[in-house]
């Protein structure tokens, strides 16, 4: 266990202004170390000089932030893992490190794109290609991530320095053990949804035949399916508030991410507990039943050859969908447990003791 002495401070590092999964659930940890285990935690924001840090969807969680770490050996820094996270590491030698891996492919991402001469002429034809369509023609991320510098990556002398590692996804799990980071220094720490999902009730008799998708993960083989399933409804998740979200996820059946996840995503399990349907590829988290605990018949690998047999799938759901949905009835019953696991997993994590 990570001992907190009386004086210990936890500061959570998170971007600047940003609203994403990752950041909401730094401060749902800090919420938690605060609120239920009576720990001195702080949020500090990079860069740290920003004039409102804060964004408005997290200023519920009332965590009071700092533009100073304390560098002592009693206090704790945790740092998500992206490369400007991990940066944050170096410049405290004495305080102990923490790196959360909220995701895996993030970090690879983030680490490869750090130098301009990784992906140069794809990067630079899309640049073009973007400033006379205003879209890009490549997807980077997408090609990046089935290239073969991801599967032999390893962990630079930042990362396996650090302290311990949180990890919110059996992937994240498996692929920092195959990269030499010992069991010992490994906590395993989840996340849940906000209570605007995991609360709001759906009336099931209600839903359509629409299928939704994340449109900024796996679209190049996602419009395949849609171009060969032109008498089915899509609905691209995109640019929606909250509350436009959840009521999108409400009227569909369906939805489906062929793409890559990067972690244990969150929509996947939003559109579960507002009663879609879930169909996933099988990389990433989405090859862990651990991370996403649906049958084997909804993922399916994104290849060209699987566009018919995911069309009849989501057919299948719309056409039976009342026995289709109980398919994904212990998917809910995890979800709906995951505030509570949250929170038992951190008081195995932390332990208080006296100097």
């Amino acid at each position: 266990m990570i001992e907190i002495y009386p004086n210990t401070k936890i500061y959570i590092a998170a971007p600047a202004a940003t609203a994403t999964g990752g950041p909401e659930l730094l401060h749902q940890l800090a919420y938690h170390l605060k609120n239920d285990l009576n720990i001195n935690a702080y949020m500090y924001y990079y860069p740290n000089n920003h004039p409102k840090p804060v964004h408005p969807d997290y200023e519920e969680y009332g965590i009071q932030f700092v533009n100073q770490v304390e560098d002592r050996k009693d206090n704790i820094l945790i740092v998500p893992e992206t490369i400007k996270g991990i940066d944050l590491l170096e410049y405290y030698p004495n305080i102990r490190k923490v790196i959360w891996w909220l995701s895996v492919d993030n970090f690879y991402l983030s680490y490869i794109f750090r130098s301009k001469s990784n992906f140069f002429i794809q990067r630079i034809i899309n640049k073009i290609y973007k400033k006379f369509t205003g879209k890009s023609l490549f997807d980077i991320a997408e090609i990046a991530l089935k290239d073969k510098k991801f599967r032999i990556l390893q962990l630079p002398k930042s990362v396996k320095k650090s302290d311990y590692h949180f990890v919110q996804s059996f992937y994240a799990l498996n692929f920092i053990k195959n990269r030499g980071i010992v069991q010992d220094k490994i906590y395993y720490l989840s996340d849940y949804l906000n209570k605007s999902f995991l609360e709001t009730q759906t009336d099931l008799s209600k839903k359509e035949n629409i299928v939704t998708y994340n449109p900024k993960k796996g679209f190049s083989f996602t419009k395949k399916i849609i171009y060969s399933a032109k008498d089915i409804k899509f609905v691209p998740l995109s640019n929606m508030s909250r509350g436009e979200l959840i009521k999108t996820l409400q009227r569909a059946k369906v939805y489906i991410d062929l793409g890559n996840h990067p972690g244990k995503d969150r929509i996947p399990r939003e559109a579960a507990i507002l009663g879609c349907c879930v169909i996933t590829g099988k990389r990433g988290s989405a090859a862990f039943f651990e991370d996403v605990p649906i049958p084997d018949e909804y993922k399916f690998e994104d290849r060209k050859g699987n566009i018919p047999k995911i069309i009849e799938k989501i057919e299948d759901c719309f056409e039976n969908f009342e026995e289709r949905n109980k398919d994904f009835d212990y998917y809910r019953e995890v979800i709906k447990n995951e505030p509570q696991k949250f929170l038992e997993d951190l008081k195995k994590i932390f332990a208080k003791v006296q100097d």
